[in-house]
């Protein structure tokens, strides 16, 4: 540290706010405590030891309220793990939301179906040099599976992790990064570990955050996995069963000799970072800042919605910051098998001795599984740094850039009328949808329409035949007077109302201009019918906003479309997430039919004014008339 109060690691400088908790060289004992498992000195010398006594409990707790104790003898041999990680299988990560998986068999006559979400805890306990046992628990899981073979039970369980993975909704939300995370605990029934001032004091924990509007939240979890790429950091659930966001740090927490080791593979690379990316979907550009020399690898953020917002110098801020959070990691990945110690925990820096390792180089624990009375499996992932030095800067910023659209994948936008409509001889705007696409692509349009018709009653004129009995008088031989029934075959002229039939004409308009192509019809009588359109948009202008604009009318009759009646859509590929806006707004007016003097009766018009405010890509004024009527008269003239 020099006297202007800075502290330098390496090529990275922050500035020295030890009161604020994240100068890198003095958070030395706060990362000691805070991710090794506090255990006594007497624990840590007794795990070192060739030879160690140890035993394994549990207690099962169902939703009921009932309590299971189970043992060290009640575990089927070889049957029990715990694992967990907060890295992928190949690199490291940060924000990510891993859950702890545990697995056990016991000797046990437990009803199964109890279990459903019941709390499984466990606990180990390690013989110190005074003869007495030091207990650490191991986690809170809770019980996915319970299956049960003819003397044995078998479970599953997780962490609370999977408590998050609930819908999110929260899409105005506004706040600091604790308060989402306080959002997400209390939503889900978890408790958070950190306070409001241990999250204000971390670099970005006391900036305002919100959920820029074009997002792929779908859960609480999501949620997390944004806030946690914010702070820098990752989140796992501690063994007390609370929300916990660790850091990677620099700071190794103990040594790891080769007589503790049954294996070990060790890489012959460092992985660090010297860069870190982010989309910003506004301006569809990727946002790169890097240390000097920027000869390692970047970290690619993606499309963070909480990142969204705010001048460029707030974001840039924001991503150095987490940048610096990044700069402390230089880590040798590995594998290795060990005798174990419970103690430690994700994110636990180590020093491997003896053997092929390189005591000077750290490592992470990015993963680990402990075999209950069996080995202690623990991982560092990580990419080589060289494989990412053949790439310039401009293809660091291309491999960062998403541009709103992913390859291959399908956009869509939808509409639901929200008022209802009248349908008449006058042509009537049903559907209007306004979309984008980012690159010259094709789009289909589909929409099916719920149409009441109610067709105009017509005059019917036909005839009518058959055959009629007519009474005629007749003389019997006796000489009375008697009835003669006589068929007649008889055509009589009928004149009747009955529905007509309503004739429903489809207009199509892109961009203001008509399709004069395809004009979709139906003939319909009284009721309910199903109008089913289809249209294929070709040659799209990347990056220009177009509307697309379905009329409807009938003649011989009017129809209704309830609200909801219309369901369409416009999907394709290379669609943006959202229309490039261009500024316009659309007032119509509307006026009925009326009457100029005695000859000139106009149905309708409707006024159009567009106003550009913004990014103007469509300037327009219309006026549209409907069918002018003029009507024929005439007056006597006089030629005298």
């Amino acid at each position: 540290m020099n006297n202007r109060g800075y502290c330098y690691l390496k090529e990275t400088m922050a500035k020295h706010q030890p009161e604020k908790g994240w100068c890198f060289l003095c958070v030395r004992k706060r990362r000691e405590v805070v991710l090794l498992y506090p255990v006594s000195e007497a624990f840590l010398q007794a795990v070192q030891e060739n030879t160690r006594r140890f035993f394994w409990t549990g207690r099962i707790t169902t939703k009921a309220g009932a309590v299971h104790t189970f043992g060290n003898e009640d575990i089927v041999k070889g049957s029990g793990y715990i694992s967990s990680q907060c890295c992928g299988s190949t690199e490291i990560e940060i924000g990510t939301v891993y859950a702890a998986e545990m697995g056990i068999t016991l000797f046990s006559e437990i009803d199964r179906y109890t279990l459903e979400d019941a709390k499984v805890e466990l606990f180990y306990h390690l013989r110190l040099g005074d003869g007495s046992f030091e207990e650490v628990p191991m986690g809170i899981f809770e019980v996915s599976e319970a299956n049960r073979t003819l003397h044995c039970l078998e479970l599953k369980a997780y962490d609370y992790m999977l408590r998050f993975e609930r819908s999110f909704n929260g899409f105005e939300t506004v706040g600091n990064a604790y308060d989402f995370l306080a959002l997400c605990c209390k939503a889900c029934k978890v408790e958070l570990a950190h306070s409001r001032a241990e999250i204000e004091v971390m670099p970005n924990g006391s900036e305002l955050l919100s959920v820029y509007t074009e997002n792929d939240i779908e859960t609480y979890r999501d949620v997390l996995f944004y806030v946690g790429q914010v702070l820098g950091g990752f989140f796992c659930i501690n063994r007390a069963g609370k929300l916990e966001l660790r850091k990677y740090g620099n700071v190794p927490v103990m040594t790891v000799s080769d007589r503790q080791r049954f294996s070990g593979s060790f890489s012959d690379f460092i992985t660090r970072y010297t860069a870190v990316s982010s989309t910003n979907i506004r301006t569809q550009t990727a946002e790169y800042y890097a240390l000097e020399p920027d000869d390692g690898l970047t970290m690619n953020l993606g499309v963070n919605p909480l990142l969204q917002f705010g001048l460029e110098e707030t974001r840039k801020a924001l991503l150095e910051n987490i940048l610096g959070d990044l700069a402390v990691i230089k880590y040798v990945p590995f594998d290795s098998d060990t005798i174990g110690n419970p103690a430690l925990d994700l994110g636990d820096v180590l020093v491997f001795s003896g053997g092929h390792a390189d005591e000077s180089q750290m490592a992470c624990m990015t993963g680990y599984q402990i075999k209950i009375n069996g080995k202690h499996s623990l991982k560092c992932v990580g990419k080589n740094p060289r494989l990412a030095q053949a790439k310039s800067k401009n293809d660091k910023n291309i491999s960062g850039l998403l541009n709103q659209i992913e390859a291959g994948k399908i956009g869509i936008h939808t509409f639901t009328n929200a008022s209802a409509y009248t349908v008449n001889e006058t042509d009537v705007k049903i559907i209007s949808i306004e979309f984008a696409a980012a690159e010259e692509t094709h789009v289909q349009f589909f929409a099916i329409v719920v149409v009441d018709v109610s067709a105009d009653t017509v005059e019917m004129k036909g005839t009518a035949a058959g055959t009629v009995v007519v009474p005629v008088p007749a003389v019997a031989e006796d000489g009375t007077e008697t009835t003669q029934e006589v068929s007649v075959e008889a055509e009589l002229p009928v004149t009747f109302s009955a529905d007509g039939n309503a004739l429903a004409l489809v207009r199509y308009e892109f961009n203001d201009e008509e399709i004069l192509t395809h004009y979709p019809a139906e003939t319909w009588g009284s009721g309910k019918h199903v109008l089913p359109l289809y249209y294929p948009v070709e040659n799209l202008i990347p990056n220009f906003t177009n509307t697309f604009n379905v009329y409807l009318r009938l003649t011989g009759g009017s129809g209704s479309i309830e609200t909801g009646g219309c369901i369409a859509s416009i999907s394709g590929q290379g669609m943006a997430a959202a229309p490039a806006w261009d500024g316009k707004i659309t007032l119509e007016e509307t006026v009925s039919r009326f009457l100029l003097g005695s000859g000139l009766a106009v149905k309708g018009f409707a006024e159009t004014v567009g106003i550009g405010t913004m990014e103007l890509v469509q300037r327009q004024m219309t006026d549209r008339m409907g069918r002018v009527a003029v009507g024929a008269f005439g007056v006597v003239m006089d030629n005298g």
